[in-house]
């Protein structure tokens, strides 16, 4: 009988060890290591892998054929803007998110209204007839299949018979895997189950979708190195009690990973959002003092989103600052600034700062909408419903130039704004301006300030 082989996996990280460790080199954790048996005696013919035995050979790159660099193009336009034009053939994607945050509804939908191919989708959490139920609610396809199976070496069987053209596993950390002698969802069958699905999808040239798990931080559950097989890491966010769904790529091998999709949660499951910023904006309710527009650039698309902000005089002693979907450690550089510039009054305060639609911004260009939405509720002035402000606000209080202005204000020109701030850097040589907005250009915020609040 062979010797069975085991070592020590740190839950928290995937770091492996041949012995128990209190502490974790590798993320710091204490107690996270657990013994997993990682190799056992074969458990005959039937027990194979995809690809066993199947020797590669060196080929001549120029050679190679270029089939594999073709895409499987989606009949969601958002998800293939995310993916950088559709799904590469041969593709591994990993598709992350929080529990009921719309995973499995959203590749569902994929796999029903995908055309030209059959697709299969392979579920290790519910059965056939509860995915039914949520195919009905969504729209049904004759080209997709469902396989309830674990087992991935019973999966590959029917693979190989059944030929997909797309495969779909719901999820990663419910494929067991007969070399590995672990349960389900730990690192060893994580990885073992991954890496058969890696084979299969770079020998086939068929496109893997896996949906991953994340654990209470936010991070992909699994080993790290789950992240570094796979092609493409996509992570689905938003609020569960909100209507708005993100689509973000925190890795793509085959495209830009500062592109966004957003869906909206609706009762026959996700649509797409084709402008957002008509909805981001707000600009059809009466927002009274404290909420500003500003332009932000997420990959190659250009957003309108509402700030608001409230600031009121702190009742506890200290005063609190809370910034929802805006980094912290910049609102308080803000609000320095303008204590410091314009001689406002914000250490005895307290200061809510939300960006609307549960987006989270880190373009630098949305202070000037942060700063103007922060002293319009500081004065109790509501800012004109027409107006949108971009630009960087330097520690002087300086308005510093921004990339892709004319993505900016053309998308503010379409949907009707008459009147835009930018830095003044942006406007040399003339080619921001735009015959249907009024733009200022600016070099200090507080001259911003003398125009908008003491007119």
């Amino acid at each position: 009988m062979a010797k069975v082989k085991s070592s020590f996996f740190c839950q928290s990280c995937g770091y492996e060890s041949p012995k128990w460790l209190g502490k974790c080199p590798a993320c710091g954790e204490w107690n996270t290591f657990v013994e997993e048996v990682i190799e056992k005696k074969s458990n005959g013919p039937s027990a194979t892998s995809y690809g066993a035995g199947r020797a590669a050979k060196p080929v001549a790159l120029k050679d190679v054929d270029q089939v594999e660099g073709e895409r499987l193009v989606t009949p969601f336009e958002e998800i293939n803007r995310v993916l950088g034009g559709g799904i590469v053939k041969g593709s591994i994607v990993l598709v992350g998110g929080e529990p009921g945050i719309g995973k499995s509804t959203l590749l569902l939908q994929l796999a029903l209204k995908m055309k030209g191919g059959k697709v299969l989708y392979i579920s290790g959490e519910e059965s056939p007839s509860q995915i039914r139920m949520r195919a009905e609610r969504v729209g049904g396809s004759e080209d997709c299949f469902l396989l309830a199976e674990t087992s991935t070496q019973n999966i590959f069987k029917q693979i190989e018979i059944f030929e997909p053209g797309l495969v779909i596993v719901d999820s990663i950390q419910t494929m067991v895997s007969s070399f590995v002698d672990s349960p389900p969802g730990s690192i060893s069958q994580v990885r073992e189950s991954a890496a058969e699905f890696l084979r299969y999808a770079k020998e086939s040239g068929t496109p893997v979708l896996l949906i991953g798990h994340i654990t209470k931080d936010g991070q992909l559950a699994g080993p790290k190195i789950l992240e570094h097989m796979v092609d493409t890491v996509l992570q689905f966010e938003g609020d569960r009690n909100m209507v708005f769904r993100i689509l973000r790529t925190s890795k793509n091998r085959f495209g830009s990973t500062s592109e966004l999709g957003i869906f909206e949660m609706a009762e026959q499951g996700l649509v797409e959002v084709k402008n957002p910023s008509e909805i981001l904006s707000g600009s059809d309710l009466s927002k009274g003092s404290g909420s500003s527009l500003g332009a932000t650039i997420e990959g190659n698309r250009p957003l309108i989103i509402e700030v608001q902000s409230l600031v009121s005089s702190a009742t506890y002693g200290t005063p609190q600052r809370s910034a929802t979907g805006f980094d912290q450690k910049r609102l308080n550089m803000l609000l320095a600034v303008l204590e410091k510039r314009l001689k406002l009054r914000f250490s005895d305060q307290d200061v809510f700062v939300n960006v609307a639609g549960g987006f989270r911004i880190e373009d630098t260009a949305m202070d000037l909408a942060v700063c103007a939405s922060l002293v319009s509720s500081y004065l109790d002035i509501e800012l004109p419903h027409n107006m949108v402000f971009v630009g960087e606000v330097g520690l002087g209080g300086e308005i510093r130039g921004v990339t892709r202005i004319d993505l900016r204000i053309g998308e503010c020109e379409k949907l009707g704004f008459e009147q835009i701030f930018i830095p003044s850097s942006n406007q040399k040589g003339g080619k921001s301006v735009k015959a249907g907005i009024k733009i200022a250009a600016e070099t200090k915020f507080a001259d911003v300030f003398k125009k908008v609040f003491k007119s």
